[in-house]
């Protein structure tokens, strides 16, 4: 098995499995992404998908402190499988915390790109509120500059889901889901952890809006 680290997801606040967050206790809205859209990324339709570019989930929560951010992209894969790391892929965390909601007062750029050795990777974001330059070093490492955390790297998939279920909901009309049956367990999948201080991203008793996109240098393969 390769190293791989676990997400936990219970650092007070809220935690939400969204294609777009908001940041308020109670409110939010739920979307899971994985293999979304299907003729490009679901193996089972593309004989080629574009896996890098694949969002699986966006996870935002707060606690006293810090606004929580994980993208997670990628999967679900083998445990016996690498990261992916692919240097065409612009992956953008956006944020709002003012009017109009949907435009992004700070976007969070990330990208990565090879090593010094081979076979190595190295990650760099950048517009991160409050840091001067960018934020760059290697994957699989706590990376930290100016009061922010960051990580990317191969990560157990936090997310919890059905698919059986799900599946035969939809035939029969009946809800037939299993809370014991989880589609996503012992997979893995890639993702950047960003850890903010909150202070930085409030805005008075404005709501912060989360979503995230993923852009493919050259368009589509």
């Amino acid at each position: 098995m390769r190293r791989k680290s676990t997400l936990t997801l219970a650092a007070g606040g809220v935690a939400l499995a969204v294609g777009a967050a908001l940041l308020m206790p109670g409110l939010g809205g739920f979307a899971a992404d994985h293999l979304d859209p299907p003729a490009r990324t679901d193996p089972s339709v593309d004989s080629t998908p574009d896996r890098a570019a694949d969002i699986a989930d966006l996870f935002a929560w707060h606690d006293d402190n810090n606004v929580n951010l994980v993208l997670t992209f990628a999967g679900p894969q083998a445990t016996d499988q690498p990261g992916t790391y692919d240097r065409d892929v612009l992956y953008t965390i956006n944020l709002s915390n003012a009017s109009p909601r949907t435009t992004a007062d700070m976007p969070i750029e990330v990208r990565f790109g090879p090593g010094n050795v081979d076979g190595s990777f190295g990650v760099q974001i950048s517009g991160l509120p409050g840091v001067t330059g960018a934020l760059s070093g290697p994957v699989e490492t706590d990376l930290t500059k100016d009061g922010v955390m960051a990580r990317a790297g191969l990560f157990d998939d936090p997310f919890f889901f059905d698919l059986q279920g799900f599946r035969d909901t939809g035939a029969t009309g009946t809800l037939m889901f299993d809370s014991t049956r989880d589609f996503f367990a012992g997979q893995n999948l890639t993702a950047v952890v960003i850890s903010i201080p909150k202070d930085r991203i409030a805005n008075g008793d404005n709501p912060v809006d989360v979503w995230a996109t993923t852009a493919r240098f050259g368009g589509q393969l």
